[in-house]
């Protein structure tokens, strides 16, 4: 009976830890958001957005998938030039670390604005902060960016933070994996990313 007692108790104590972990996440608000799925990273942008203009902001080119090591496929729809893009500089960004992920997979969320960009911000530090043009989460691997921010050098310094964080066991200070990170900015500046 004791036994019993004791299991009902930890199934109980367990249910209640994964309700709490659960109200405790932030909302961010892109339940009606519009998805492109690439090999890496599930994209989610707001509806409003447009697609094709994402495509030109984080501009990569053909060269730089050949550079990567990525075939160079034709006859993409705009959702697939996306995906192809975004692992594209995934692979870029691996690769100026030295720090191959072949099975990652992660999230990145482009809002409506910087202003619903800082909301979400505010509302994951639980403070209202300085402004920011992206940030990568820990907590649920997700970039958050907004689209006069989706480029290549930001984008690719926000990725550099979700491989850091899924390459080392111990994880590195933060002051360290923010040098890495400014590391895979600059290489993708000087390369004229």
């Amino acid at each position: 009976m004791t036994k019993k007692l004791f299991c009902g108790a930890a199934v109980i104590w367990i249910a209640s830890a994964v309700l709490a972990g659960s109200a405790s996440a932030v909302e961010d608000g892109f339940g009606n958001a519009r998805k492109v799925q690439s090999e890496h990273f599930a994209v989610y942008y707001a509806p409003e957005l447009d697609l094709s203009g994402l495509i030109q902001q984080l501009n990569i080119s053909p060269s730089d998938e050949l550079l990567a090591g990525k075939a160079i496929k034709k006859g993409y729809s705009l959702e697939g030039e996306l995906a192809g893009m975004v692992d594209t500089l995934f692979t870029q960004v691996c690769g100026i670390l030295d720090m191959q992920l072949y099975s990652f997979k992660g999230t990145i969320k482009i809002c409506r604005d910087s202003i619903e960009l800082n909301d979400i911000y505010s509302r994951f530090k639980k403070s209202s902060g300085k402004p920011t043009r992206s940030f990568y989460s820990y907590e649920n691997n997700t970039v958050y960016t907004s689209p006069e921010n989706f480029k290549p050098v930001i984008i690719g310094h926000e990725i550099a933070h979700a491989i850091i964080s899924h390459y080392f066991v111990v994880l590195p200070s933060e002051k360290i994996q923010e040098l890495l990170a400014q590391y895979v900015e600059f290489q993708l500046r000087k390369s004229g990313q």
